[in-house]
């Protein structure tokens, strides 16, 4: 069966989002939800699949900036809206997008892309690797307690609207985004969906509610979150829903944290998204009843393997000759010397000189933000050490003290 892949049109995007909805699930967007996607994505960054006047597949892929190590902000494609129609699958339509949207990556300059992935093992073969671990709690706030740091009561929590507090949620997010290797920089627009509180995704909840934590007249923090009621036989057990939760010191966060455990007629939190080292772990008396939950987060790959790897910083001064597999983007593969100095700046060159490790594109992408050991990739067989002692070498100056972490969803 052949099918046309081009660019959509104006006119092409409501056809391109049914075929979108279709793919998961077939529950259509709400009117709220569909007008924000449009006026985020851009339809010159999108790509479908047509048979004839019927769009069977789809992809797309934001113009973003996302946070390395060291607080660079670098331009990353943030892939989307990924799908293929059940009535056409395995004919090539997904390998055909992905080999002509990482062209177009490539030629829009930008030396990385990243996803969130619905189903994990798609992205692999396309030389996507799992760069970071996202930590989902249920806190049993009945039988749990926090220990707080000193400042905390000096902090004022204050209830505002969702959409009231919007710019000083961000100040705070901007402030917050250097310092945490896989953050997107948030670009216009993308604010509204940190406040996009549609009735249908509210799972019986009450509307999203948000409350400021501020010292000396300064915002210092925030939260969002719903509360779902619910009760049984010994009384109340509803649960406080939380989306998204910052603060920019110590006592602010632990502030937070206090409010939320207190909520009236409530035994429980649940967080979906949080750092795999998020510091509430570090605060709550018993760990075991916070049932924490481990799993995929932010898939890297990196498009310009020389412009990604001297965009970011190391850890340590390194000098390491790489060999990279690269089938699916043929331009990185081969031979690259990573040399860096003190300050963690590194240069990355073409080389022919003997490779210290050998490793796929995918395997230095799940290393790139500094969140996946490559001493644990070299141990599973995925990198190989032809020098002793370039492991160890890489894995220290790839390495970073700070859980990379993406805190929205795109």
């Amino acid at each position: 069966m052949n099918t046309e892949l081009r660019i959509p049109s104006v006119a092409d995007w409501d056809t391109w989002l049914g075929c979108l909805e279709l793919a998961f699930g077939g529950v259509p967007l709400t009117p709220e939800s569909r007008e924000m996607y449009a006026t985020l994505s851009r339809p010159d960054r999108s790509l479908g699949h047509w048979d004839g006047e019927e769009c069977v597949g789809t992809a797309g892929a934001y113009a973003f900036q996302v946070t390395v190590p060291g607080g660079a902000a670098v331009p990353a494609a943030g892939v989307t809206m990924v799908s293929v129609a059940a009535t056409h699958r395995r004919q090539g339509l997904l390998t055909s997008m992905m080999r002509r949207q990482l062209d177009d990556v490539r030629s829009w300059g930008e030396p990385i892309a990243v996803l969130k992935a619905s189903e994990p093992a798609i992205y692999g073969r396309f030389g996507y690797g799992a760069a970071t671990q996202e930590t989902g709690l249920r806190i049993d706030t009945s039988l749990v307690r926090l220990a707080l740091p000193p400042g905390t009561d000096g902090v004022r929590l204050r209830r505002v609207s969702p959409a009231g507090a919007l710019d000083a949620c961000e100040a705070v997010y901007a402030r917050l985004a250097p310092g945490r290797p896989g953050t997107p920089v948030r670009q216009p627009g993308w604010e509204q969906l940190a406040v996009n509180d549609p009735a249908a995704h509210r799972e019986g909840g009450s509307p999203l509610i948000c409350v400021l934590a501020e010292r000396d007249g300064e915002v210092t923090g925030y939260v969002t979150y719903r509360v779902r009621p619910a009760w049984d036989e010994a009384g109340p057990r509803g649960t406080v829903a939380v989306r998204d939760l910052a603060a920019l010191d110590a006592a602010s966060y632990a502030a937070l944290w206090r409010f939320l455990f207190g909520i009236d007629l409530t035994s429980s939190i649940e967080c979906g998204n949080r750092p795999a080292d998020d510091a509430v772990l570090r605060l709550v008396s018993d760990v075991r009843r916070c049932e924490v939950r481990l799993r995929d987060g932010l898939y890297v790959r990196l498009v310009d393997v020389g412009a990604a790897l001297e965009a970011r910083r190391y850890r340590a001064p390194v000098d390491l000759v790489l060999e990279v597999e690269d089938d699916f983007c043929p331009w990185n593969a081969g031979r690259w010397r990573l040399t860096g100095d003190a300050k963690g700046v590194a240069s990355c060159r073409r080389t022919e000189d003997r490779a210290d490790l050998a490793l796929s594109v995918r395997e230095l992408g799940a290393a790139y933000l500094g969140g996946v050991s490559l001493t644990s990739l070299a141990s599973a067989g995925l990198v190989r050490e032809n020098r002793p002692g370039a492991v160890a070498e890489a894995a220290l100056a790839f390495s970073w003290d700070v859980a990379p972490w993406c805190p929205h969803e795109f």
